[in-house]
């Protein structure tokens, strides 16, 4: 293997025409500069240099070597310079994918903080719902995954292999139009909801749903489904049913025609920022991490 350490004294050796004076150019002996020649031509397996008394040439193969030793030195100082930029946040990228209501609510703070910090680094966000979030870190497919985890859950999947940092926790809340019976109740149980026509939202919690229903002894009648949160306001704020919604996704809409109304017994789903251990070393990764949690935090 060639080190560049080597091509270095190969290109003093041949720019000054002696051990001695490369030497002096490079700041070491000439016994020195002599023991890394002797490295290289092993290295390569061919003489690079013909000694006669005081003079020195290139061979053939030294001189072939020497004209490619620049632009490979050239080669390494720029990467060392590039890395150099994105550990000290001078640069960098890092890909974040992040479920929908944490896209609209702690993501752009977040990110706004981090370009006001770090304005070489770059950020991407695409959207995904866990656990489909969580298989695109583990293959490699993102940095940072914004997911979330519904305390008790059955079936929760696990986290062991990856460093988890937790941001908050979200509580579900009931979504009820404003003319409701129980619009203007401080709380209400999920059972006193059990004839509504309700309306579902994403899979994941379309499931969780229907395991808190079938808690307190009911099937939910379910006449709509969408994933959008928005659209499901809209359908509780049009009287055409009700809902359970987690408080981040009701915190980035407007809930025209429909109130909020907390839900007892309580139900929460923790909101985390996850990586893989390597890349929570990267510079990047570990401030957009740092900005996630900031963001978090009660205003």
């Amino acid at each position: 293997m060639i080190e560049a350490r080597h091509l270095r004294v190969l290109r003093a050796v041949a720019t000054t025409g002696s051990f001695s004076a490369a030497g002096r150019e490079l700041g070491c002996t000439q016994p020195a500069v002599s023991q890394q020649m002797k490295a290289l031509e092993t290295s390569v397996g061919t003489p690079l240099l013909v000694r006669s008394g005081r003079e020195m040439r290139l061979t053939e193969a030294g001189a072939a070597l020497v004209r490619h030793a620049s632009g490979i030195l050239a080669g390494l100082t720029a990467a060392e310079e590039e890395i150099a930029a994105i550990a000290g946040l001078r640069a960098g990228r890092v890909r974040l994918v992040s479920f929908p209501s944490g896209s609209s609510t702690l993501v752009p703070t977040a990110l706004a903080a981090l370009r006001a910090a770090h304005p070489g680094t770059r950020v991407s966000l695409e959207e995904a719902e866990p656990p489909q979030s969580v298989e695109l870190l583990r293959e490699g497919d993102c940095d940072v995954a914004l997911a979330f985890r519904y305390a008790g859950a059955a079936g929760a999947e696990e986290w062991d292999d990856l460093v988890v940092r937790p941001l908050l926790t979200d509580r579900l809340v009931a979504l009820v139009p404003e003319r409701h019976r129980l619009a203007r109740a401080k709380s209400v149980a999920i059972g006193e909801l059990a004839q509504e026509s309700w309306i579902a939202g994403c899979p994941r919690c379309r499931g969780q749903l229907t395991q808190v229903c079938a808690a307190a002894g009911f099937t939910p009648r379910i006449d709509f489904a969408t994933d959008d949160y928005p659209a499901v306001v809209g359908l509780v704020g049009a009287g055409l049913g009700v809902a359970v919604l987690p408080q981040l996704a009701v915190d980035s809409v407007r809930p025209r025609g429909a109130r909020t109304v907390s839900l007892e017994p309580a139900v929460r789903r923790e909101i985390v920022a996850l990586t893989l251990p390597d890349l929570a070393l990267v510079p990047a990764v570990a401030a957009t991490l740092e900005q996630l949690e900031r963001a978090a935090r009660p205003q």
